[in-house]
């Protein structure tokens, strides 16, 4: 579970009672797109003829240009998360890290999802002893394409949620 009990106002939409815009919720989408797609291949090298981790990823997008609705976003997540339901390792995180950013469109804060299993995808595919630097690697390189208007956002909400998204932050 890497949602809190405890919904921080700052990632609840305006139209719900918090204080995020649309265009900042479009950024962690996009963020969250660009962090699931990073290790779509380590989910693509197992099942290369399974496109709903790749769908997902291109409805997150599709839904900041406007192009889908939220549901439908929202619903493709749910089928990438489908995909990584029988399988173990890389190849599941990274299925889990798709369908998180498809989330995104329905609930902010499922950017920290899609970030944190594309981590763990990430430490799943190292060498053996190599997890750690590997993960700590993923999460650099994901804070270093975070879009300045939402990255002091994005970095309390990993302080603050770490431990719910098994310590994949601390990098």
């Amino acid at each position: 579970m890497i949602l809190s009990d405890t919904r921080d106002p700052r990632l609840v939409t305006v139209r719900r009672g918090g204080t995020l815009t649309d265009p900042d919720h479009h950024l962690l989408a996009l963020w969250a797109a660009e962090c699931a797609e990073h290790v779509l291949p380590l989910f693509e090298q197992a099942r290369p003829e399974d496109l709903r981790p790749r769908l997902a990823i291109e409805h997150a997008r599709a839904w900041v240009r406007g192009e889908v609705r939220m549901m439908r976003a929202r619903a493709a997540g749910g089928h990438a998360m489908g995909a990584a339901r029988d399988l173990r390792g890389a190849a599941r995180h990274a299925a889990y890290a798709a369908g998180q950013a498809g989330a995104v469109a329905h609930v902010a804060e499922h950017d920290l999802g899609a970030a944190a299993y594309a981590i763990r995808a990430v430490r799943a595919a190292a060498a053996p002893g190599d997890e750690e630097r590997a993960g700590r690697a993923e999460c650099r390189w994901q804070r270093d394409r975070l879009p300045p208007d939402v990255r002091d956002l994005v970095l309390a909400d990993q302080r603050r949620r770490n431990d719910l998204c098994w310590s994949v932050f601390d990098c």
